[in-house]
């Protein structure tokens, strides 16, 4: 299943991902912010599991900023969880 995050408190504005039904991650986008730190960021979890995934970035902060982008990855994973369980 595709989704789309809207960031907030990062230089990137949007994520894009999929996971699939085994609940591994794949084709991590982020729209905006440190391009080559983000496109590693995606390549390290693809196809890992979304949940792990969302347990190892929780709470990372990015200088003074209370977030970062992986932090807002794993609020994006956390809402796609949601999302899917009420589905």
């Amino acid at each position: 299943m595709h989704f789309e995050y809207s960031t907030t408190g990062t230089c990137s504005r949007l994520i894009e991902f999929d996971i699939d039904s085994d609940n591994r991650l794949h084709n991590v986008r982020f729209t905006g912010g440190c391009h080559g730190n983000l496109q590693g960021i995606g390549a390290l979890v693809e196809g890992e599991d979304a949940r792990r995934v969302a347990e190892r970035l929780r709470g990372i902060k990015c200088g003074a900023k209370p977030t970062s982008c992986p932090d807002q990855l794993a609020c994006a994973l956390e809402q796609a969880a949601t999302q899917s369980e009420n589905h």
